[in-house]
């Protein structure tokens, strides 16, 4: 555990707890901050919705009356949140939590590390901009959208998956905008709200055989407990498609069987898959991506040792 605050030489502490999907992060992190009297504080990107409650495993009422929860649920789906918005929010926060431990849960890589080394704030983008690049990208496959970046700025296209749309569509406007690459916005990032913590770093790393196996189950079991009702009522409000919470994991293909395009189970089996792929990659960006003061652990370990 990450020392107390005399212990650490009079640095706050912390605890962080990162994993891909359905790897039991949110169990961990109620336990550890019931256990040292702390608060769990939501390191998700779309578990900040309150739209998606079931869609997104956020933790049911009677957990978060357990224990302290944050941050879960705060932002109307309208809202395109981003990494600064969350940063800011955290800063708002720590300042209110007098002597609980702060225990932070999630699987958004880019929240996490924003928490240590900060973020760059990308400059505000016109309406009437974004309404350009909306409508020239109306049609459009997004690998085309990628071949058009490519062409304005190279190495902003080099850092996105080509299937990646909004990013991709994200990087056009800034550049329409300003005529700037928009790797040239980010020198010096605003610093992290957890500069100068003392931090334990946890990543929880299951069986990946097993964790296939309980993201396939738990999708079943998010149906049944109301995810469809909860994207029916998110369909109706009509909102952008391109917005964060419109392309959480299962939304689209939920949306297509409530148009009548597919079926509810190739809906299901689409949201498995793409739950699946979306898993891989986060193994992937934290093994890369973030320092080797992470522990590696299996959850059945972390659960018996923390």
């Amino acid at each position: 555990m990450p020392p107390d605050r005399e212990e650490a030489g009079g640095r706050p502490a912390a605890i962080l707890i990162a994993g891909p999907t359905a790897s039991g992060k949110s169990a961990l992190a109620a336990r550890l901050a019931e256990r040292h009297g702390g608060v769990v504080i939501n390191t998700d990107s779309m578990q900040v919705y309150g739209d998606l409650r079931r869609l997104t495993a956020r933790p049911d009422p009677d957990e978060e009356a357990r224990v302290p929860h944050r941050l879960y649920g705060h932002v109307d789906g309208a809202v395109n949140y981003s990494v600064g918005h969350f940063s800011r929010d955290v800063a708002a926060l720590l300042t209110t939590l007098g002597g609980q431990r702060p225990v932070f849960v999630g699987g958004t890589g880019l929240y996490f590390r924003a928490l240590e080394q900060g973020f760059s704030e990308l400059p505000p983008v016109p309406e009437a901009v974004r309404a350009q690049v909306r409508a020239e990208a109306e049609g459009r496959p997004t690998e085309a959208l990628h071949a058009d970046l490519a062409r304005h700025d190279p190495e902003g296209a080099a850092r996105l998956r080509p299937s990646d749309r909004m990013r991709v569509m994200r990087a056009l406007e800034i550049f329409l905008a300003t005529g700037r690459p928009i790797a040239s916005f980010y020198g010096d990032p605003i610093p992290g709200p957890l500069a100068g913590w003392a931090l334990e770093k946890i990543f929880l790393a299951p069986d990946r055989a097993v964790l296939r196996a309980r993201i396939d189950a738990r999708f079943r079991t998010m149906i049944a407990e109301g995810a469809l009702d909860e994207v029916a009522r998110l369909h109706r409000r009509t909102l952008d498609p391109l917005l964060p919470v419109m392309r959480a994991h299962g939304v689209p293909g939920l949306i297509a069987y409530l148009e009548g395009a597919i079926g509810l189970e190739e809906a299901i089996v689409r949201g498995q898959a793409d739950t699946r792929a979306y898993a891989k990659r986060q193994f992937t960006w934290f093994r890369h991506q973030m320092g080797e003061d992470w522990r590696w652990m299996d959850p059945e370990e972390a659960a018996a040792a923390l």
